[in-house]
């Protein structure tokens, strides 16, 4: 399904702190989204050291909000419990279930990416099967997640030019550095502290946001 996520403007592609209480994460993402409803393109659920019960509760409180907003919610690592979550789709790290086995548990209308680090041979390798977006990364050091490989530029930039599959960047990605990504090419920018984090509150983290992509 490659419908997803494809937008002539840059996007924020919201993920998830590592641990939320999602009856109040709810409440901070329905302020996020709301600050500028056409800069939020998409919402992964990663939540780290939980449970499966964990990650399927905070599906079933923030599926609604991405439902109002018409954001799909995409849960990390696992096809099954995006499955069980009925969820929009599912991203997938290069450790994880295969692109092929992903998309026969979740059918074509799933929306399905694939962690592609910093390599062009994986991109186009999961372009190629099918993956409705490609993630780069890691742009600048993160707190969020320990960078093993580190992108540039001039990634995006080859990669918007030889191809139409969107393309993710992520890695400590702020209001303040994500303009060279945008001009490069970014189709989506993936954000965790940039957003949650920021001084001001989500959704004035999504309107600083918004200006740099030229909303």
């Amino acid at each position: 399904m490659t419908d997803i996520l494809v937008d002539p403007v840059c996007t924020l592609y919201l993920i998830t702190p590592p641990k939320i209480d999602p009856t109040a994460f709810a409440e901070s993402l329905t302020a996020a989204i709301d600050a500028d409803p056409e800069a939020v393109g998409a919402l992964q659920l990663r939540l780290k050291d939980c449970s499966d019960d964990d990650v399927l509760r905070a599906a079933e409180t923030l599926l609604p909000v991405c439902k109002r907003f018409d954001v799909p919610l995409i849960v990390n690592d696992s096809p099954d419990l995006a499955k069980q979550a009925g969820a929009d789709g599912v991203h997938i790290g290069q450790q994880d279930a295969s692109y092929e086995d992903a998309r026969k548990l979740l059918g074509n209308s799933a929306f399905i990416g694939v962690t592609c680090h910093d390599s062009r041979d994986l991109a186009v390798e999961a372009a190629e099967a099918g993956a409705d977006y490609v993630a780069f990364g890691a742009f600048f050091p993160s707190n969020t997640k320990d960078a093993k490989h580190q992108a540039g530029v001039d990634l995006l930039e080859w990669w918007s030019s030889m191809t139409i599959v969107p393309c993710v960047a992520i890695g400590g990605i702020t209001a303040d550095n994500c303009r060279p990504l945008v001009e490069a090419g970014a189709d989506y920018l993936a954000v965790v502290g940039g957003v949650w984090n920021y001084a001001d509150g989500p959704a004035a983290a999504v309107r600083a946001f918004a200006k740099q992509m030229g909303r």
